[in-house]
């Protein structure tokens, strides 16, 4: 087989997207939190107070925590902050991370103190029971009919589900803003499983304005360096150039139609979207 052998699989672009998450903002924001922020108190939406927005949103997240938790699984954990940040707090906090990097970064932040279960929430196999199973902007990745039934066979009876993430309305068909599961859709499916809500609030309005930052950065540093790069391109290599543009017009022609227009931003985030806490509890038989 040797050269000939047949590609088994292609690189998972949410895992690579949160990758790159990690290595920008470690880099050049100082944070190693891969979450959005939580815009309060006068906060400009400025790149330099993304740190401090999302830390506002760490203990918006951990304010919500029932009492009596002790034990956690933290699904989708990231670097690990959020986990470590629990640890400190006094929790016993297992994570389930599906990236190869990112879990790395968490059992290099972590250490011996907690358990890492690598692989998707849906494949993964534990076999303890928790007090909480923490979705922080992780459940609009996982399959929602095998979370429930895998989180009510993790959680002890009594036990929660806090989630925190964003949602789609299903009323909106055009969409510059992708990901998120439908908001009708998650309402039918937790119906059919043994969940009660004891809290869901809508936080859209503090959260939205990380878009203002993403968009700015994005419009004002990323869109004129993608174009200065294919400028250079297109000057030294002309004809591989000329090839490239012929070969993936589509792509490049998606990535700007997606990417550089400038409207995913914070208008189009409330329009669009439902950003919002979560806390469910596990009926006893």
């Amino acid at each position: 087989m040797g050269l000939f052998k047949k590609r088994q699989k292609k690189l998972d672009s949410q895992e690579v997207g949160l990758d790159i998450g990690m290595i920008f903002l470690k880099f050049f924001l100082d944070t190693e939190y891969l979450h959005y922020g939580f815009w309060e108190n006068g906060l400009e939406p400025e790149v330099k107070n993304l740190r401090a927005a999302q830390i506002n949103y760490t203990n918006h997240l951990f304010s919500h925590i029932p009492e009596g938790v002790k034990t956690i699984l933290d699904v989708g954990s990231g670097t690990g902050k959020v986990a470590e940040q629990l640890i400190k707090k006094g929790y016993q906090v297992d994570c389930v991370s599906p990236s190869k990097r990112l879990t790395a970064r968490i059992k290099e932040l972590l250490s011996d103190k907690a358990e890492v279960f690598h692989g998707r929430y849906e494949d993964v196999k534990i076999d303890k029971k928790y007090d909480l199973v923490l979705f922080s902007e992780s459940f609009q990745y996982i399959d929602m009919q095998t979370n429930f039934e895998k989180s009510a066979q993790y959680l002890k009876e009594g036990g929660h589900i806090l989630i925190c993430d964003f949602f789609r309305y299903q009323e909106h068909n055009h969409r510059p803003l992708g990901g998120g599961h439908w908001l009708d859709q998650y309402k039918e499916i937790l119906a059919k499983h043994p969940f009660d809500i004891i809290k869901d609030e809508d936080i859209t309005d503090k959260i939205a304005p990380t878009m203002t930052v993403v968009n700015t950065f994005t419009m004002e540093a990323i869109r004129p360096s993608f174009e200065l790069g294919m400028d250079l391109f297109q000057d030294r290599f002309p004809r591989i150039h000329r090839f490239v543009n012929w070969k993936f017009k589509k792509k490049l022609a998606g990535t700007r139609e997606k990417h550089f227009k400038g409207e995913r931003n914070e208008a189009n985030f409330k329009k669009f979207k439902t950003y919002r806490l979560i806390l469910l509890q596990k009926r006893a038989h």
